[in-house]
């Protein structure tokens, strides 16, 4: 055991705390503070609590889709995602390019985000009273809980607000992206 107040190196400004593969335990009492930066560059990070990115996966569709109803139909976009972990949560972002609806005043179109083939959240909507067609960058997001280890798929939804019809994709792709977040 040795009791001291101070490590400094010999020279220059670099000291090293034992050998590879050496362990250096910090009792669960103990405080490691810490207050430069800490870099941990090829380090395996294990322990840490909640909200860490575990995976993450994208999606991307270019295919045009539209409708002239008010159920919902796929956008085409999707991806899947299988969870470590029931606890785990599933971040749930991305965009519908070139979403647009057109043929009433007003004109407009809702979207959702659909797990498994079910809806899980009504993720925006816009209208226009304009009688020309409007043209949307639409963005979603959701925090989902699935409670699941299973692979999960989710897709976006549309269907119309007013008007005539709805198109997706019309202008270029789509894009979805899951995180698994550590909860």
């Amino acid at each position: 055991e040795v009791k001291v107040d101070k490590i400094s190196p010999r020279s220059g400004t670099d000291v090293t705390l034992g050998d590879a593969s050496d362990t250096f335990t910090i009792p669960a009492s103990a405080t490691l503070d810490v207050n430069g930066t800490l870099d941990v560059t090829g380090a395996t990070l294990t322990g840490l609590s909640a909200g860490k990115v575990l995976q993450v996966v994208q999606g991307t569709h270019s295919s045009v889709a539209s409708t002239t109803g008010t159920v919902y139909v796929t956008t085409g976009l999707s991806a899947s995602i299988t969870p470590s972990s029931t606890s785990n949560k599933v971040l749930v972002t991305g965009y519908i390019n070139s979403l647009y609806a057109y043929g009433g005043s007003p004109a407009g179109a809702y979207i959702a985000i659909y797990r498994g083939g079910a809806s899980i959240v009504t993720a925006g909507w816009f209208y226009s009273a304009s009688t020309t067609a409007m043209s949307v960058s639409m963005p979603f997001n959701h925090l989902d809980s699935p409670s699941s280890t299973s692979s999960l798929t989710y897709e976006i939804y549309m269907k119309k607000h007013s008007g005539s019809t709805v198109v997706a994709q019309d202008q270029g792709p789509s894009s979805i992206t899951l995180m698994e977040i550590e909860a």
